[in-house]
C-alpha cells in the first residue's frame, strides 16, 4: 500500500466516525498502519473534523513514534495506538471515540454483556473493560500505559483481539480495531450501537441473562472466520 492510499483510508475513517455521530468537537481519532513501511498515519491533535484534510494527517514511525511526515502535532493518543499495533500483530487500523453509550459503560466500569444476536454479529463475547489505571500510571506515561492496560486485559482473560475487536478503558472510553482503518471505524459504529442496546436491555430487565453460547457462536461464526457465509465473497 502506498502512503498516499493509507492517508486516504485514515482520513475516510476519521470522517466516517464523525458522520456516524461518534465524536463531538475534536474528540476521538482514527489511525492506520503500514507494517512493511514501519509507519502509522493518525489524526492530528485537536483539529476539528470539518477542517481535516489528507495533508493534516501525521505519519509516525511505528518503532518509536518519531514524526516522519506532517506539520501537525499527532493525536495525544498516539502512544496508545502504537502500543496496540506492536502487540496486536493482526490489526491494521484503530479508532478511539468518546461516543455517549460506550462511554457510559466505560465510566460505570462495566463490560458490555452479550445479550443478543446483534452483539454476537460483531463481538464474540462481552466487550471487556480494563481495570482503572493507578495513580503512578496516570502520572507517568499515561497514554502508553493506557495501551498497556488494554493488552493486560486481553492477556489475563486469554482473549483474542481478532474475535473481540474492541475494549472499554475504565473511566475513559472505547477503542476498536480491525484489519484496516475502515473496519476499525465500522467496529466503533457497531460498538456504540450494541452499547445503546445493552443499556436499554438492562433498564427493561435488570436481571437479564447473557445470550446462550450456541446462539452467540452461530451468529459470530456466520459473519467471521473460515465458515462465514454472511454477505458477499471477498
Amino acid at each position: 500500500m502506498s502512503l498516499i492510499q493509507l492517508r486516504r483510508e485514515v482520513l475516510a475513517a476519521n470522517l466516517a466516525i464523525d458522520r456516524a455521530g461518534l465524536v463531538v468537537l475534536s474528540f476521538g481519532n482514527a489511525s492506520g498502519v503500514d507494517r512493511d513501511a514501519g509507519v502509522m498515519v493518525i489524526k492530528p491533535s485537536g483539529v476539528p473534523y470539518d477542517e481535516l484534510g489528507e495533508d493534516d494527517l501525521v505519519v509516525v514511525r511505528l518503532a518509536d513514534g518519531a514524526i516522519v511526515e506532517g506539520e501537525r502535532r499527532p493525536s495525544s493518543d498516539t502512544p496508545t495506538h502504537l502500543v496496540l499495533y506492536r502487540s496486536f500483530k493482526g490489526i491494521g487500523g484503530i479508532v478511539h471515540t468518546h461516543s455517549i453509550n460506550a462511554v457510559g459503560w466505560a465510566q460505570a466500569r462495566r463490560a458490555i454483556p452479550a445479550f443478543g444476536t446483534t452483539h454476537a454479529d460483531q463481538f464474540h463475547g462481552p466487550v471487556p473493560v480494563t481495570r482503572p489505571l493507578t495513580a503512578d500510571e496516570i502520572a507517568g506515561e499515561y497514554e502508553a500505559n493506557t495501551g498497556d492496560v488494554i493488552i493486560e486485559t486481553f492477556e489475563r482473560a486469554g482473549l483474542s483481539p481478532l474475535e473481540l475487536s474492541g475494549v472499554l478503558v475504565a473511566s475513559h472510553g472505547p477503542f476498536t480495531w480491525g484489519r484496516d482503518a475502515a473496519e476499525a471505524a465500522r467496529h466503533a459504529i457497531g460498538l456504540e450501537a450494541i452499547a445503546a442496546m445493552a443499556f436499554q436491555t438492562v433498564l427493561l430487565r435488570p436481571d437479564v441473562s447473557p445470550v446462550e453460547d450456541a446462539l452467540l457462536d452461530r451468529h459470530f461464526g456466520r459473519k467471521h472466520g473460515p465458515g462465514a457465509y454472511y454477505g458477499q465473497p471477498r
